[in-house]
């Protein structure tokens, strides 16, 4: 009889310390995210020096919770996988410091996982069935990435932002509109009491060649727009923006499956968690052809589920593991 096969996930790239455990590739046993949003509030955004202290205040506790949620012992543990980047170079140094002390402690191998190709196996986790070739749009805070993904593990990308994500947009807009961070959720909600219509924001790079984004100017437009305007309701505001954000993200990635002759587009990120951002995409997509799947959101947004599963599959299925000199890399890339 075979032994089961356990890998224990830690993702502390930002400002979630996400712990989870996975049984053999694709089945979740238990999945834990303390937020620090609150912490970070009062700031407008994640201080990293703040997020890194209580990573490590949390992350032994969260551990220690997600084996009894499992129903396993710390000795079950056959492999550890942990975010070594993208991300903030200090949370990612306490996520990846503990999940290499831990697999040494426990003679266990070890694997650093690309958080942007953890998204990705967010999908496998909801629909393990639904195997690649497709196109992933990776749309969150810190990213919006859009690239051809051939088979686990082996990735092209056709598509990136040349300034601010589309996350980080949402966020910045946010806040000039008095949302606390992070703003994505309130906004998402703002905006659906109000009129997308009512401001015609611009659309950035929408008609350029490529599949590149942008959100800095658009971001601008509306700070502009406030200024002239200052009595204009907020929630028009931000559904007109939200509208501009969606229009140029469904656009080009649904034109970018097309041109890679793809059947399906796979939406991964925290603004994947955005429900005008689903609505626009299944009815657009539809019209072409294109099936559209997102992860539950709570997938989307970063979570260590996705970490061990991208984890699990090098180890299992390629036979990859890491030395435990293995180094945070703050911009890696996918």
């Amino acid at each position: 009889m075979n032994t089961p096969f356990y890998t224990l996930g830690i993702e502390t790239s930002c400002d979630e310390t996400a712990v989870a455990v996975l049984k053999e590739e694709t089945k979740l046993l238990a999945n834990l995210v303390y937020s620090q949003a609150k912490l970070h509030s009062r700031y407008g955004g994640v201080v990293p020096e703040v997020a890194s202290r209580d990573h490590l205040r949390k992350l032994p506790y969260l551990v220690r919770e997600i084996l009894e949620q499992a129903g396993i012992s710390i000795g079950d543990v056959s492999l550890v996988a942990a975010t070594y980047g993208p991300g903030l170079v200090g949370p990612l140094l306490v996520g990846l410091s503990h999940g290499k002390g831990l697999a040494f402690g426990l003679g266990v191998p070890f694997i650093g996982v690309n958080h942007l190709e953890g998204h990705i196996f967010a999908h496998r986790l909801n629909a393990p069935e639904m195997e690649p070739p497709f196109m992933a749009l990776i749309v969150s805070g810190g990213h919006t990435i859009l690239v051809v993904v051939k088979q686990y593990g082996r990735y092209q990308l056709v598509g990136s932002t040349v300034d601010d994500a589309a996350g980080e947009a949402l966020d910045k807009v946010g806040k000039m509109l008095g949302i606390d961070y992070p703003a994505g959720a309130q906004l998402d909600r703002l905006a659906q009491e109000g009129n997308p219509k009512a401001i015609r924001f611009p659309r950035p790079m929408e008609g350029t060649p490529g599949f590149n984004f942008s959100f800095a100017g658009l971001k601008t437009a509306v700070l502009y727009h406030l200024r002239k305007h200052p009595s204009e309701k907020r929630e028009d505001i931000a559904a007109s923006f939200l509208e501009s954000v969606v229009d140029v993200l469904a656009k080009k990635s649904i034109e970018a499956t097309r041109r890679y002759h793809l059947e399906r587009l796979v939406v991964v990120g925290g603004v994947a968690a955005n429900s005008r951002l689903r609505q626009q995409l299944l009815v657009r997509a539809g019209k072409r052809g294109i099936d559209v799947l997102f992860p539950p959101i709570g997938l989307c947004t970063d979570n260590a589920a996705m970490i061990a599963a991208a984890g699990a599959f090098h180890h299992l299925s390629c036979g990859e593991s890491h030395p435990f000199s293995l180094a945070p890399e703050p911009s890696l890339s996918l």
